[in-house]
């Protein structure tokens, strides 16, 4: 079976890793661009995530998530959400600075000016990256 990685970004005032940890899981919904709801709805269980946190201080990576649940629609059948489920909390945000000057990462969404997606895909290579930096 072939895993995905993906970036969902969340602002922490709205929901933030400390939110997931507490809740185990959740619902993922409210995502409003079709372009993110069609990469959530390419979503598959054990999908590795990227809890990314934004408009914070610092806005980067909080932690880990992994998908729980596949997508399904929301109310609205023209939206989707999927579920995720809590993996790690890092003991410090990796910030969008050091996304931005880490080799291999250049070509993320997520560093490119104007690619404002709340849900975007990385690469196996790039979530390892992160992943490590976040330890």
């Amino acid at each position: 079976m072939l895993m995905n990685y993906w970036l969902i970004k969340s602002e922490p005032s709205a929901y933030s890793i400390d939110d997931l940890k507490r809740d185990g899981t959740t619902s993922w919904e409210g995502v409003r661009n079709y372009q993110a709801r069609n990469f959530m709805r390419d979503m598959r269980v054990g999908d590795k995530v990227l809890f990314y946190a934004s408009s914070a201080d610092p806005t980067g990576v909080s932690g880990l998530a992994e998908v729980s649940r596949e997508a399904r629609p929301e109310k609205d059948p023209a939206w989707s959400m999927v579920d995720i489920r809590f993996v790690k909390e890092f003991p410090d945000v990796v910030p969008l600075e050091t996304l931005k000057k880490t080799r291999g990462l250049e070509k993320m969404l997520v560093v490119k000016r104007g690619v404002r997606l709340s849900v975007q895909p990385v690469t196996k290579g790039e979530y390892e990256i992160i992943a490590k930096l976040g330890r």
